[in-house]
């Protein structure tokens, strides 16, 4: 399988940039190729342009689509499987990512009469959190982030689709210790969630 990696987290030094390093491990250990789409590294912009919303605004296939679109779209349809992998910033993805659908599923390309985006097998999102799944309101908040995500944003552009949580991760808060086990736990869970596939 090839696999595209949608990394998006501002900083190296995080428990998100762990998972993706385990997952990174677990494709290696099964032989799946992959790209990484490292959105904070590469500098995407996540700011759509004011001609890229003509476009999208009056459905028009003959404007132009900016370079750096047209990659990330080659990639995605150059992979079986997308892989999803951010922190949980306030019930929902960090700002980059939200522009990074914005701006890459187009007119087009992710819907229209005809859309040319593939259908993958598989979409997988690999979210960290800081709170706890143990609490009711961290429940419902995964949930509007599924329908957001999933309901709107995946849809029909996948046969399956997986949403992997770690939680509990926030420094501090006498969560510390209990961080620090989990890290173990949910790499582990990224590695084989990759193997897996």
């Amino acid at each position: 399988m090839n696999v595209l990696i949608v990394y998006c987290h501002p900083s190296k030094n995080s428990f998100t940039s762990q998972v993706k390093d385990s997952f990174i491990k677990g494709l290696n250990a099964a032989g799946h190729t992959y790209v990484i789409s490292d959105l904070y590294a590469e500098n995407f912009n996540p700011v759509m342009s004011e001609s890229e919303y003509t476009r999208e605004g009056f459905y028009n296939l003959n404007a132009p689509i900016p370079d750096d679109i047209i990659r990330e779209q080659n990639r995605v349809n150059n992979a079986d499987i997308i892989a999803f992998i951010y922190p949980d910033f306030w019930t929902a993805a960090p700002a980059m990512l939200e522009g990074w659908f914005q701006r890459v599923w187009t007119y087009g390309f992710a819907y229209g009469d005809a859309p040319s985006m593939k259908i993958l097998e598989k979409v997988i999102f690999l979210i960290t959190m800081g709170g706890s799944l143990d609490d009711e309101i961290r429940v419902q908040q995964l949930e509007a982030m599924k329908t957001v995500m999933i309901g709107d944003r995946i849809r029909n552009r996948s046969k399956q689709c997986e949403v992997h949580v770690f939680d509990q991760m926030t420094r501090g808060y006498g969560n510390d210790d209990n961080r620090t086990n989990r890290i173990e736990e949910f790499t582990n869970k990224a590695y084989e969630i990759a193997k897996s596939l």
